[in-house]
C-alpha cells in the first residue's frame, strides 16, 4: 500500500483529494493547521501541525519510520479574490515558509515523489480575445498580484530540490476550482461559492451583489476534475509546470447566470465596484491533455451541484440553536 501525504487536508481541494486517493487503495495521512469543516474524518491519519515550521514538516513527511511515497503540496495561505488583495503580505509570508519548510524536509527525507499545486496567477493579464498561453509563456514573468509571484517562487524552489536530489517533482496550475465541501462565507470564499451564497440568502425578486462590470473572462473547474488531474499528472513522467483547467471560458455574469439558473429564482445581479483582477485568462492546457486527461464537468452541471450544496449550508446556518 503506497503511503501519501495530503498538505491543507484541512481545505478544499486537498480534501477531495485525499477522497481520491483512499478510492485508489492509498494510507492517507493528511496535515493541516485545522481540521477539515465539512468532512472531517476521511484521511486515515490526521495531523495538526503548522507547516510554517520546519520541524512540522519534518514530522509530516515520515509515515510509520520511513518516508511518504507521495507528498501532495496543496497548502497554502490562500483565499478568494478579496483576500488576495487584502492580506498580500500574509499570503506571502506564510506561503513562502509552508513551501520552503515542505520541500526541504520532503527532499532530506527521501521522499518519493513530490506534487506541487502552483496557481494560473502566475500568468500576466490579458485581454479578452488574446491567444492561449502556454507554461512556457509565464516567463518573463509579471503576475498581476503577490499570490501568483510566490507561486511562482516556490515552483522554482521545488524544481531546485528535485534537480539536486533527484525526487521527481510534479507541478500543476490550477485554474479556478470549484464544488461543493469548500469555503462559502467569511470572506476567503472564491467567486462560484460567494455567488452561490449571495443567491441562496436573496430573496425571490430580489438582488444579489456582483463585484465589477461582469466582464471578466474566467474558466472554472470542476473539483472532480481537478483531483483526478492532480493524480494523473502525479502518476506520469510529465515534467515541468502543467496547466489543469476547463477549456470552457465565461465572463462572470454568464457565470451569475448560471447560479441564478441553479437556483431556480427570479432575482437579479448589481454590479459593484470590488477586487476582480485580472480581464480575462485563455490557456493551453495540451500538456496535460497529452496525458489522456480532459475536464469533463460543464458549468451548467456543477454549478448546479454546487449551489445544491451551498443552499443546503446556507439553510442550516439560518437554524435556531
Amino acid at each position: 500500500m503506497k503511503k501519501a501525504l495530503v498538505c491543507g487536508a484541512g481545505g478544499f481541494i486537498a480534501g477531495h483529494l485525499v477522497k481520491k486517493l483512499k478510492e485508489e487503495g492509498y494510507f492517507v495521512r493528511g496535515a493541516d493547521i485545522k481540521e477539515h469543516e465539512f468532512a472531517p474524518t476521511q484521511a486515515d491519519e490526521f495531523l495538526l501541525l503548522d507547516l510554517r515550521n520546519q520541524r512540522d514538516c519534518e514530522t509530516a513527511v515520515t509515515i510509520d519510520g520511513s518516508p511518504a511515497d507521495e507528498v501532495y503540496m496543496l497548502a497554502a495561505d490562500m483565499g478568494g479574490m478579496g483576500f488576495i488583495h487584502s492580506a498580500e503580505c500574509e499570503i506571502m509570508r506564510n506561503s513562502a515558509l509552508i513551501n520552503i519548510h515542505m520541500i526541504d524536509a520532503a527532499a532530506n527525507a527521501g521522499v518519493g515523489r513530490y506534487f506541487f499545486s502552483s496557481s494560473v496567477c502566475v500568468y500576466r493579464d490579458m485581454v479578452p480575445g488574446e491567444p492561449e498561453l502556454t507554461e512556457d509563456d509565464a516567463v518573463p514573468a509579471n503576475p498581476d498580484n503577490e499570490y501568483g509571484w510566490e507561486k511562482l517562487y516556490a515552483e522554482r524552489t521545488a524544481q531546485a530540490y528535485g534537480r539536486r536530489t533527484g525526487m521527481p517533482v510534479r507541478i500543476a496550475r490550477f485554474q479556478n476550482c470549484y464544488g461543493p465541501e469548500g469555503t462559502w462565507r467569511g470572506g476567503r470564499e472564491k467567486a462560484p461559492a460567494a455567488l452561490c451564497r449571495k443567491v441562496a440568502e436573496a430573496p425571490d425578486g430580489g438582488e444579489f451583489e456582483v463585484w465589477g462590470t461582469g466582464s471578466a473572462v474566467r474558466s472554472y473547474t470542476y473539483v472532480a476534475d481537478m483531483v483526478e488531474g492532480v493524480y494523473t499528472l502525479m502518476q506520469s513522467d510529465l515534467e515541468g509546470a502543467a496547466n489543469i483547467g476547463s477549456p470552457e471560458y465565461v465572463t462572470v455574469q454568464e457565470l451569475a447566470d448560471a447560479v441564478v439558473a441553479a437556483s431556480g429564482k427570479s432575482v437579479t445581479p448589481r454590479y459593484v465596484p470590488g477586487p476582480v483582477g485580472v480581464q480575462s485568462r485563455n490557456f493551453s492546457h495540451a500538456r496535460i491533455e497529452s496525458l489522456g486527461w480532459k475536464a469533463e464537468t460543464s458549468l451548467w452541471e456543477g454549478i448546479g451541484q454546487t449551489y445544491r450544496w451551498v443552499e443546503g449550508q446556507v439553510a442550516r446556518a439560518r437554524l435556531p440553536e
